[in-house]
């Protein structure tokens, strides 16, 4: 293996995956929803998921994301009092929910402006880096898988650990009782299943997630940013 640069391979082990202390606060779940209408049903899969982790045991925040303006708006910037509501709770969260109404066979802008409004990093902290995601939508028509396909790709982009399951609500119009509630159906007992499986997932790996997570490339690269630092130095 002519091309491996030893001293900064891994070779994972059970032993490196154990915790020596756990984390015994109650988890964080941050839940984000792709629609601005009060009476959204994005808005209320995630207010029923709320409830549903609180049970599960987990503290839980809902962005609203009404007033968060476009990404390449005229000077909006990270000091905009909604990105920094935004910011702020995605490095409190150890676990999200991602739900979004699905728009012409995709997530809506609603739902596209949040994540695009999180950076891979910020300074030293990398804000998704192994914190877990559970997907969901909800559509007007018969069932599609469309939109959580593509939350799917954007949380691994974000190098968050994409949980298994998902749920896609169809017809979501006559899932919600007249209170707003979901109703007792197969929905809703996918819903739970997710919710139950993020909770597993992110008791698991919170605290290893950057182990779990890291990278043999950036190893190398940090390693000889290193050495190229200490060979100026001894020039110096």
């Amino acid at each position: 293996m002519k091309n491996l640069v030893e001293k900064v391979v891994d070779v994972p082990t059970l032993e490196k995956l154990k915790v020596a202390q756990p984390s015994t606060h109650t988890l964080r779940i941050l839940l984000l929803y792709g629609a601005l209408r009060e009476q959204s049903y994005s808005r209320r899969v995630v207010e029923e998921s709320a409830q549903l982790l609180e049970r599960f045991g987990a503290e839980t925040k809902i962005f609203n994301p009404k007033g968060l303006p476009l990404v390449d708006d005229e000077g909006a910037d990270a000091n905009h009092p909604k990105v920094k509501e935004l910011l702020d709770l995605v490095q409190w969260s150890e676990g999200q929910v991602w739900c979004s109404p699905e728009r012409h066979g995709a997530m809506s802008g609603v739902m596209k402006t949040q994540i695009d409004w999180i950076p891979l990093s910020m300074g030293a902290v990398r804000p998704t880096h192994g914190k877990t995601l559970a997907v969901m939508q909800v559509e007007g028509g018969s069932q599609s898988f469309n939109t959580v396909n593509q939350l799917r790709v954007l949380g691994r982009w974000m190098r968050m650990l994409v949980i298994p399951n998902q749920s896609s609500v169809a017809r979501a119009y006559t899932e919600f009782d007249e209170e707003g509630r979901i109703k007792d159906s197969s929905f809703y007992e996918r819903i739970v299943d997710v919710l139950e499986e993020l909770v597993k997932f992110t008791l698991l790996t919170r605290d290893n997630k950057d182990y779990l997570v890291s990278r043999y490339s950036e190893r190398k690269a940090a390693a000889e940013k290193e050495e190229l630092h200490s060979e100026t130095l001894k020039g110096m």
